[in-house]
């Protein structure tokens, strides 16, 4: 029987791809404050702005495609049950031909009901005003933004509770409650952490302090301690 990886992915990975992040320095993303494309309070104030923000993403994934991390992370079901929890909108690791995918922080490539979110359909042209949800709502990107719950979250809690081990990949575990994963972790599993940012000084994790595609043969030597058996 396989032994079970759950693989946590954050922005780091895409970024590797093309994908802009809002960790930039400057605290912006794209030339905004992340309070106004990134919350529901800001779409409430601006709807036309952050329709326009996600529309413009959503068009950047034609320009992009998977990096070798994306295709490693899809190899690994050869040898291990592979589970990818993943923080990041975009369909990169869908495109990987990866099986398993739990999109914590929503999809950029569907768009949900302003009134139902239980209401979602597939969407990869622009979302405009005036697009309407089978329910007669506008349409919105079908994107968790600040202040809003995290509907899967229980669901990548419950594939933690079961991994055998746990790789974290391309987030520097700052954002909540994505991030407090790695607390449901059995006693006995490895935790492996893969980005540039050190993650201070935790004895109990296994750091590579290296971007995704670069890190990949340590994490070949270290995963081929583990029986697959």
């Amino acid at each position: 029987m396989k032994k079970k990886i759950v693989v946590l992915t954050g922005a780091g990975i895409s970024a590797e791809s093309g994908i802009s992040t809002f960790r930039d320095s400057n605290g912006l993303w794209e030339n905004h404050d992340i309070m106004e494309v990134a919350s529901i309070e800001g779409y409430h104030r601006n709807p036309s702005l952050v329709q326009d923000f996600y529309n413009k993403r959503r068009r950047q994934l034609l320009e992009v495609e998977p990096n070798l991390a994306h295709h490693f992370l899809k190899d690994l079901e050869n040898y291990f049950d592979v589970t990818i929890i993943t923080q990041n909108v975009d369909d990169l690791h869908e495109r990987a031909n990866s099986s398993k995918i739990i999109h914590l922080h929503g999809e950029l490539r569907k768009a949900r009901s302003e009134y139902n979110e239980t209401v979602v359909v597939d969407w990869s042209n622009d979302i405009n005003i005036g697009d309407f949800a089978e329910d007669g709502y506008q349409l919105r990107p079908h994107i968790v933004w600040f202040g809003e719950m995290v509907p899967m979250m229980e669901t990548a809690i419950d594939e933690v509770l079961q991994a055998d081990i746990l790789i974290v990949i391309g987030t520097s575990l700052q954002v909540y409650p994505a991030a407090s994963l790695v607390d449901y972790t059995k006693n006995n599993a490895p935790v492996i952490y893969v980005d540039p940012t050190e993650l201070n000084n935790n004895p109990s994790i296994i750091q590579i302090q290296k971007k995704a595609t670069e890190a990949i043969n340590d994490l070949k030597n270290i995963l081929s301690d583990y029986s697959v058996e």
